[in-house]
């Protein structure tokens, strides 16, 4: 399973915006299938937006269209996640993942993940 280390967490206000960053463990992302998930407390992981690095097709979760942006860069390996108008709602840990051979709505809905990494916490105050 593929490891990524994720950043860019922290505490902000209802309204405010952060934007998350998502590097892979040991290996290049060219090709692969990426995404962004979060597990509220008491609540499963659900899948966010996820992007092909092989054709640039994305995939948003409909609560996510309008907030939510992914986007890459590709010389940096990195994959970031540009939140605004988060509500208490948002509060979660935040994570990456990816497979090398799906396409963004199926990752982003399946997940066949066994594991996650430690992901960043996002906290958004009322």
């Amino acid at each position: 399973q593929l490891a990524f280390d994720e950043s860019g967490g922290g505490l902000v206000p209802a309204g405010g915006s952060l934007t998350l960053s998502c590097v892979p463990r040991g290996f290049n992302m060219e090709d692969h299938v990426v995404g962004w998930f979060r597990q509220a407390p008491e609540k499963e992981h659900e899948g966010l937006s996820c992007l092909s690095l092989h054709d640039g097709t994305t995939y948003y979760r409909e609560f996510a269209k309008g907030r939510f942006t992914i986007s890459r860069d590709i010389d940096k390996n990195t994959i970031y996640l540009h939140m605004n108008n988060l509500q208490p709602e948002d509060t979660a840990l935040y994570y990456c993942g990816g497979d090398p051979s799906t396409t963004p709505q199926d990752l982003c809905l399946l997940w066949p993940f066994d594991s996650w990494g430690q992901g960043t916490q996002v906290t958004v105050s009322s």
